[in-house]
């Protein structure tokens, strides 16, 4: 049986033949070359974030065919999505961070429209430099976890991370079941925008108790900092019409938190399921994005409309088989300063693109590896 390949990626930003900071913008929005927006907050707030890692069963394809070639799956794609006697198939148990409306954890607060397509990703926490984050954080789930951020600035009693290093803050690296922790994470200029970014860019957090475990059960979000002066109330950033947030990752489900319970209530015959069969675990490596394989993102969540500026924040996470080539079909992005339609990724990669759509159609993204991509790690993306 075939074995799989996949790639994560590293942050970086875009746009800088159009980079607007705030030393070289108006206040007023009439002139903006990259279009009006709301108006611009640049005073410094705390923002408060009501996030639980739960327990969900989560299904990779929920369509039930391969949606970008729009046929029912083949015999290879159904190696990694058809369930059966010792198969798992396309559904699975996952720790996932979601997003509550306050403190008593009672109520999940609705996924904005603009953020449908995240799918399995954990809520986006925005900022602006100068503002402080606040993340109340509980464990709904049965495993020790917690949250550890990408590039803003915390003390050791908000890492997130267990770590030999000579002081008493345990208490935010591994949040027992049932329990709360709460982090705090400042946002200096060295956590925004670097001088050949955009006005935004995009930091990961997540659980960092089990890395390896706690991220291949889904506790993964984005984190997104736009430059002071630049964003709106919302800290959305000027001048941009829409965001995508792609994570690409194989995540291997033979080194889940829940490779046991979804072994007993998924396979047909779970006595005769041997976890250590080569098949079997090549079955548990799925190539998705945001969570979906073989284009079952819902394409409606994945629209923008023609001469739009469309921010992308594109994300990896995994071992030695990510290794992405993340490829647009149809418009091109800018990266650096650089004009583009594919962007590499390692694991752990944070990138920033924009692209200025200018060609409708239905497109493609995806892996630019062959084996990701016969291993469903594509998807589709519409400019109307």
């Amino acid at each position: 049986m075939r074995r799989a390949v996949t790639v994560r990626a590293t942050r970086a930003g875009a746009l800088a033949a159009m980079l607007l900071l705030p030393s070289a913008c108006s206040d007023s929005m009439s002139s903006d070359p990259l279009g009006p927006v709301a108006a611009v907050d640049a005073t410094p707030r705390k923002l408060t974030y009501y996030v639980a890692a739960d327990i969900v069963a989560w299904d990779y394809a929920p369509a039930g065919r391969n949606e970008v070639l729009g046929r029912d799956f083949n015999e290879d794609e159904n190696v990694f999505v058809e369930g059966g006697e010792h198969r798992i198939g396309s559904t699975y148990y996952k720790a996932l961070y979601r997003e509550y409306t306050d403190g008593t954890f009672a109520t999940l607060k609705p996924r904005d429209p603009e953020w449908a397509h995240l799918g399995m990703l954990g809520p986006v926490l925005r900022a602006a430099v100068g503002d402080t984050i606040e993340v109340v954080f509980r464990n709904h789930t049965d495993q020790l976890v917690s949250m550890h951020p990408h590039g803003v600035l915390y003390d050791k009693n908000s890492e997130g991370a267990p770590t030999n290093d000579g002081t008493d803050s345990t208490a935010d690296d591994a949040v027992a079941p049932g329990n709360s922790h709460i982090y705090t994470w400042a946002v200096p200029t060295r956590a925004g925008p670097g001088p050949r970014d955009g006005n935004s860019i995009v930091w990961l957090y997540h659980s960092h108790t089990d890395e390896v475990k706690d991220t291949n059960s889904g506790l993964i979000g984005p984190l997104i900092i736009t430059q002071r002066g630049q964003g709106d109330s919302e800290r959305k950033p000027r001048g941009v019409d829409r965001e995508f947030v792609l994570l690409l990752s194989v995540m291997d489900e033979n080194v889940s938190w829940y490779l046991d319970r979804n072994i007993t209530e998924f396979a047909g015959d779970p006595a005769g399921v041997d976890p250590e069969d080569e098949e079997f675990q090549e079955s548990n490596l799925m190539h998705a994005i945001n969570g979906f394989v073989y284009g079952n993102m819902p394409l409606v969540d994945m629209t923008a409309k023609n001469g739009e500026q469309v921010r992308w924040y594109v994300l990896a996470m995994g071992t030695e088989v990510d290794l992405h080539a993340a490829h647009w079909h149809g418009n091109t992005l800018l990266w650096n300063g650089l004009r583009t339609d594919v962007i590499e990724l390692i694991p752990a990669s944070m990138k920033t693109l924009d692209m200025e759509t200018d060609n409708a159609g239905t497109w493609q993204f995806h892996c630019h590896v062959n084996d990701h991509i016969m291993a469903g790690m594509t998807t589709r993306f519409r400019v109307q």
